[in-house]
């Protein structure tokens, strides 16, 4: 079956990941900007990262027969730093305005401090200044639910916001609900330490249905597996579900999110 990975971070992949993932039946990756295990000093430190989001690893995904987009932002384990968030800020519309970038992500919360929103606050005003999608990314664990809430009351306050083009992401059980029903896209991440395994991922499909749901496996350097997503149609299909279903969640809904974005062709 075909598939995509709408949250993998390439960069931080070999390329044994990236035919394995091509012999599974993956067409298309999406790469959001995030923290790479340590903080970066300097602007332009995310200059050459998005420049590599952009530029090099789509031709490395290219290689295997797959499309490659990207997200651009700033992470939420960076934005305490308001200072250095606002130089990177300034940076973005250059790679927003690139043809294979889908937005402005993933940005959101880590431990919810008031600078992380101020920063986060900032980032988005920016997305909807030029009408570009976002992904957001949520707290893990213990600020699971707190930092989401935190989130959703940021984006209800405004009314330029159209819920159908956000995705939150990192989404888990007690944490979906508000999320989808608010309008928003909910994003199930397959990782095996702090999100969800594919059988948990299962389960939401079953008590909430597939729409505006996505899963991805956020593979990046920490313990991760890029074969997330195929585990998942495994674990569906264990379940008794069908393709026509498993096809929705894993291929027709990230290509459904995709095509909101002005540069995404294909």
């Amino acid at each position: 079956m075909y598939f995509f990975d709408p949250h993998i971070h390439v960069a931080s992949r070999t390329t044994d990941d990236l035919q394995a993932l091509a012999r599974a039946g993956c067409v298309g990756l999406g790469e959001p900007a995030f923290w790479m295990g340590y903080d970066r000093t300097a602007a332009v430190c995310f200059y050459d990262y998005f420049r590599q989001l952009t530029e090099w690893e789509p031709k490395r995904v290219a290689n295997y027969g797959m499309a490659h987009w990207a997200w651009v932002g700033m992470n939420a384990k960076e934005a305490e730093n308001v200072g250095l968030a606002r130089e990177v800020i300034a940076l973005l519309p250059e790679f927003l305005d690139r043809p294979n970038v889908l937005g402005v992500g993933e940005i959101g919360l880590n431990k919810c401090t008031r600078n992380e929103l101020t920063t986060l606050e900032e980032l988005v005003a920016l997305a909807l200044a030029r009408g570009e999608q976002l992904l957001f990314h949520t707290p893990h664990l213990e600020e699971k639910y707190r930092g989401t809430g935190m989130i959703l009351d940021l984006l209800a306050a405004d009314d330029r916001v159209v819920p159908e083009r956000v995705w939150i992401d990192h989404c888990e059980e007690h944490t979906i609900r508000p999320v989808l029903e608010a309008g928003y896209w909910a994003g199930l991440t397959l990782y095996p330490t702090t999100k969800m395994t594919p059988e948990r991922a299962v389960d939401m499909i079953e008590i909430y249905g597939p729409e505006r749901i996505l899963v991805t496996s956020s593979a990046d350097w920490g313990p991760s597996d890029p074969m997330a997503v195929p585990a998942f149609i495994q674990a569906m299909r264990r379940r008794g579900h069908d393709d026509a279903l498993i096809r929705r969640v894993v291929y027709d809904n990230p290509l459904r999110l995709m095509r909101q974005s002005r540069n995404f062709q294909g």
